[in-house]
């Protein structure tokens, strides 16, 4: 497995994620090729990092998948902003 130096990482919360401390998502930019992603209630916890591709494909399918069940933003558009 590789290791990845996240100690300067740039974390952004989604725009998406609900006011109440819940459903909190953070992504990181700035490493080539993947997408860390971690709880922001638990910064020093465990990090899930995605291959740049897959995260792309992700955020497609769940953007496409939230426009045909209600039309409006999309949690797939705030993540993928994150990412330039």
């Amino acid at each position: 497995m590789r290791a990845f130096d996240l100690s300067n990482a740039r974390w952004t919360k989604s725009t998406y994620s609900n006011g109440d401390g819940d459903n909190c998502v953070e992504v990181a930019d700035g490493v080539p090729g993947v997408v860390p992603v971690r709880d922001s209630k638990v910064a020093g916890g465990p990090v899930v990092v995605v291959g740049s591709v897959a995260w792309t494909e992700f955020v497609r399918t769940v953007g496409a998948l939230h426009q045909q069940a209600a039309p409006g933003p999309t949690p797939a558009a705030t993540l993928s902003r994150t990412l330039g």
